[in-house]
């Protein structure tokens, strides 16, 4: 009413010219009012940013997809206008997205539509599981799964026998949910060629009975040749397991992850470029992407992936992101190929496997980090994780100092001076809770009790020498549930007992949220637009049921991705 007023005075005593000049700077003024107007406005919320500089917040206003202001209600409502949409959250609590570091995202889609073994705890029931698969497939099709784990059962590794007298007309290959290992029914093994003559390839091992029979137990690189067998997803299976896989996400609060690809020791290095060009670019182009993913690619294709970084960039929009190069030291404990300084206490002329020879790792990374490419490498043993520090360490001295902000992947065994070196050195250490949970159960019957509980899964200790911890699942080898990983990593409880196994590297609930947020955010050099609730920052956030620290059971009841709602548990 009073600029009303005002407009009528001066409208009598103004000049027309000044008065049309008035007009025009109310214009001006409307126009950049519309132009700060917000889209959405979050009120009535607890709202953890994971921003330093504002830890706590209880609104945000959301403009273009992106946090506009963040903090008092006074302060964001000043945005509001007639086309903003007003959310009351009536104090639910609310958190960055989370940002899964490591998941192999189209193999868990294409994983979701086949055979689960994952919760199977006995020989029968894992055979019998089996049978239904391949009682509903045709002759000649390749019945598909995995997800299984022997420790569930007692530690016995399933044999061939097991499904072969139900399976005489389909191939079956089933993963362990490591996915180093995998167990081939005798259609199969004889579809690949694989006898008992076969050698063992370099990195990997075919598995024989005493007498030099084969069990249909094939580990790493070997596990190529029953792989190279079974018909490769269409483009449309592979879109439709993108879809599948971001939808699952979404529903775990999961806004963002980085993908490692359908890649392994020995593997085919095309299958991650084809997942790249024909169903991430393609999603982007067409507008079919809910989930922000960043794609590593294998080590030894580093030249054409600077050559698409030089040509394109990192990203192809808010999307889409090239991320880096991965490679591999080691296999894994459960399947007795991850890379130790001592032998395994169950197989006591078994150090391990080394994955690739450290030379050509040494001389690859050396190559990829001239180009400014971001490098991270698969290390599980203490041995392996050793190796690849002194391999980053030699790099970083003779390349020189500037932010490269390698990775290594998984981290989970680690001798007395490793995390002393990752700090010092600025490596990420990229870890995942939830196998934790799994180990605790046979990490002493293969290590020792002594080496098992000092130097497994030390997440304190890399905090307290200052390296970034970046958190994720591996899914699919474990379920992609950021609220039950961070629970593993402020708990470390495993099932069937009530006490943590080892205490002291239980971390608090403010640097799980980080790992899951910011750091990870940080350790993909996604930082400056994710990981955090700050102005200008992709508005990425998760509606929980309950904060964190709560003794209730706490779950996602909405996943905005760019302010834009893309879940709701209702």
């Amino acid at each position: 009413m009073a600029v009303n007023k005002l407009k009528v005075v001066l409208w009598v005593v103004l000049p027309v010219s000044a008065s049309l000049s008035f007009y025009v700077f109310l214009s001006i003024l409307a126009s950049l009012a519309l132009q700060d107007e917000a889209d959405v406005i979050i009120t009535n919320a607890v709202i953890y940013t994971c921003d330093p500089d504002l830890p706590w917040a209880d609104s945000m206003a959301v403009r273009k997809g992106r946090i506009s202001r963040i903090g008092s209600v006074a302060r964001v409502q000043v945005t509001a206008g007639p086309r903003t949409q007003n959310i009351d959250l009536q104090g639910k609590f609310v958190v960055p997205g989370f940002i899964d570091s490591h998941v192999h995202f189209i193999s868990a889609g294409l994983q979701m539509a086949q055979v689960e073994l994952r919760d199977i705890h006995s020989r029968v029931d894992f055979t019998r599981k089996v049978e239904l698969a391949v009682q509903g497939a045709r002759s000649g099709q390749w019945v598909l799964g995995g997800g299984w784990n022997n420790e569930n059962w007692g530690g016995e590794l399933p044999h061939a026998s097991w499904i072969d007298y139900f399976s005489q007309q389909q191939p079956v290959w089933l993963f362990r949910m490591d996915g180093h290992m995998g167990l081939a029914n005798s259609v199969a093994l004889e579809k690949a060629g694989v006898n008992r003559n076969t050698l063992d390839p370099k990195g990997g091992s075919i598995i024989r009975d005493k007498d030099g029979w084969l069990t249909g137990i094939l580990i790493d690189s070997a596990m190529v040749l029953i792989m190279r067998c079974i018909p490769e997803p269409s483009i449309e299976d592979r879109r439709i397991a993108f879809a599948r896989a971001s939808k699952h996400a979404l529903s775990k609060g999961v806004t963002s992850v980085v993908d490692f690809g359908r890649f392994f020791p020995g593997s085919s290095t095309t299958k991650v470029w084809d997942d790249y060009h024909e169903v991430y670019k393609w999603a982007d182009a067409v507008g079919n992407m809910s989930v922000r993913v960043s794609t590593f690619f294998p080590l030894e294709t580093w030249s054409h992936l600077v050559n698409l970084v030089r040509e394109k960039g990192h990203a192809s929009s808010q999307w889409l992101r090239v991320g880096g190069l991965k490679a591999f030291a080691d296999g894994s404990l459960g399947s007795n190929t991850a890379l130790f300084h001592e032998p395994y206490v169950d197989y006591c002329e078994n150090y391990g496997l080394e994955a690739d020879d450290p030379r050509w790792l040494l001389n690859l990374v050396m190559e990829a980090d001239q180009s400014n490419i971001q490098v991270a490498v698969h290390a599980i043993g203490d041995a392996a994780n050793d190796e690849v520090l002194s391999i980053f360490e030699t790099v970083i001295a003779r390349n020189g100092p500037r932010d490269r902000r390698f990775r290594i992947e998984h981290a989970q065994h680690l001798s007395s001076g490793a995390p002393a070196r990752f700090g010092a050195l600025g490596i990420i250490a990229s870890v995942q809770p939830q196998h934790l949970l799994d180990d605790a159960h046979f990490a002493a019957k293969k290590l020792g009790e002594e080496r098992s509980l000092t130097e497994s899964y030390l997440f304190n200790s890399l905090l307290k020498y200052g390296a970034c911890l970046a958190l994720g699942s591996d899914w699919p080898v474990v379920p992609l549930d950021p609220l039950e990983a961070i629970k593993a990593a402020t708990k470390r409880v495993h099932s069937g007992n009530n006490r943590p196994w080892i205490p002291s590297e239980i971390i608090s609930i403010e640097d799980a949220i980080t790992g899951y947020t910011l750091s990870a955010a940080y350790a993909s050099f996604m930082d400056h637009d994710i990981g955090s609730l700050s102005y200008g920052k992709l508005a990425d956030f998760v509606l929980l049921s309950d904060m964190l620290n709560s003794s209730a059971e706490v779950s996602v009841l909405a996943t905005y991705v760019g302010g834009t709602m893309m879940y709701s548990a209702e």
